[in-house]
């Protein structure tokens, strides 16, 4: 059963980590939402399920007692937890639909936070275009990195990965739990500890 907490602030000590049912600490530590939460479990599909929403169960999580003003809980009957749903394939569908929204939100901040007059009227197209097809240029060497999709480039997928330096390219990759976790890990988005 995996564990929600409110983080405390940068200025404070972080909380203590819950054990448990069996008094061991958990496997794998994650801290999301933008710093504001720790999420904590023994197996890797239980975090990922706090970071799809739409699909958390959050009546399969406890709250640590120290903070149970955590109100989140979706209260509509139909709110399947990730870990329920039928088929490999809808889970695989559910991490897509995540790292589609993660791409476009840090494909925004990289976006914003860098110098965009240097960049050339195609990359600024790229770097600023929908994303309801991925992105697709040969070659990505403009000074904003560019945020990919592992599931729609070779070999898993039809495209064609671009060419040009590696620190350039963030790739998000949806294959599975673990490495959907350890590709935001990589990208910033989230952090994850593994206990030993």
């Amino acid at each position: 059963m995996a564990v929600l907490v409110r983080n405390t602030s940068s200025s404070e000590p972080p909380p203590a980590a819950p054990a448990g049912a069996d008094g061991r600490p958990y496997r794998f530590e994650m801290i999301h939402a933008g710093g504001t939460r720790r999420g904590y479990a023994d197996d890797p599909a239980e975090l990922v399920a706090m970071l799809i929403p739409e699909y958390a169960d959050y009546g399969d999580y406890t709250e640590h007692p120290e903070y149970a003003d955590y109100t989140e809980h979706p209260e509509h009957p139909e709110h399947v937890g990730y870990a329920e749903l039928a088929t490999d394939a809808e889970r695989a569908a559910a991490r897509v639909r995540l790292v589609l929204d993660m791409q476009v939100r840090l494909q925004a901040q990289l976006a914003a936070g860098w110098p965009l007059d240097a960049c050339t009227e195609a990359e600024r197209a790229v770097l600023l275009g929908p994303r309801h097809e991925p992105p697709a240029p040969s070659r990505w060497e403009a000074p904003v990195p560019l945020v990919l999709i592992s599931t729609f480039y070779e070999p898993t997928g039809p495209l064609p990965k671009p060419s040009g330096p590696a620190d350039l390219q963030l790739w998000l990759d949806p294959a599975d739990d673990w490495t959907l976790l350890t590709s935001l890990h990589t990208a910033g988005l989230i952090t994850v500890n593994r206990s030993r």
